[in-house]
């Protein structure tokens, strides 16, 4: 634990890359564990995940929360953009196997509603911090400036502003136009506010009610 503290002290680029790739490869690795061995993997990739975040969070000036109105109100627009755009546009993959835990462990048990605990917990706490750290604050800057950290959070480029927003998107391949409108509203929230915290919070908020559109229709495919 000291290496890994040491690098992440050593340098500002490591410790907002290296939480967030590790991260991206065990949700990778997450469907090789088979039908129910995925949701064990999952709990495990989020503990993993909040002990990354917390190891990461000495070294990230940035990555501290911060709540506003216009944070709330992003929060709120993405997800019902997120939704409301859903198949009015071609998906560059097919979307991946359903998250329902019901239906490996059985409709209604304390287990299946464990893992949507867990679901509902990891993309709402832990996600925001790995993909925000990278792409509206380590990313955006870095376009513009190897010295990323000379950049302020609040300095507006728009060339950065979209190809960071266009990536963004294009990791989300199945719903990759609003991945792109999603990165842009994140991005204008930290270039307004002139920090991270409001995007975070954004974030949040978007992926919390999502989860909860999710249970109230059953609509699984969105996680």
């Amino acid at each position: 634990m000291n290496f890994l503290r040491a690098k992440f002290a050593a340098s500002p680029i490591y410790v907002r890359v290296a939480p967030f790739v590790i991260f991206l490869a065990l949700t990778y690795c997450q469907q090789l564990f088979g039908e129910t061995g995925a949701y064990w993997f999952y709990m495990i990739k989020t503990l993993v995940g909040a002990w990354l975040v917390w190891e990461m969070r000495p070294f990230v000036a940035e990555m501290r929360w911060a709540f506003s109105w216009e944070a709330v109100v992003v929060g709120v627009i993405v997800c019902i953009m997120w939704i409301g755009l859903d198949g009015l546009y071609p998906r560059l993959t097919e979307l991946g196997s359903e998250w329902n835990p019901h239906e490996p462990f059985g409709q209604g048990s304390t287990l299946a509603w464990f893992f949507v605990l867990v679901r509902l917990a990891g993309s709402s706490v832990i996600v925001p911090p790995f993909e925000e750290v990278f792409y509206r604050s380590f990313l955006y800057r870095y376009l513009v400036k190897l010295d990323f950290l000379a950049m302020p959070l609040g300095q507006f480029h728009a060339l950065s502003f979209v190809v960071t927003s266009i990536i963004f998107g294009l990791v989300h391949p199945e719903r990759w136009l609003a991945g792109i409108l999603c990165g842009l509203a994140y991005q204008w929230l930290v270039v307004r506010k002139n920090r991270l915290g409001d995007a975070l919070a954004a974030h949040a908020i978007t992926n919390f009610l999502l989860g909860l559109w999710v249970l109230w229709k059953g609509a699984w495919n969105f996680w």
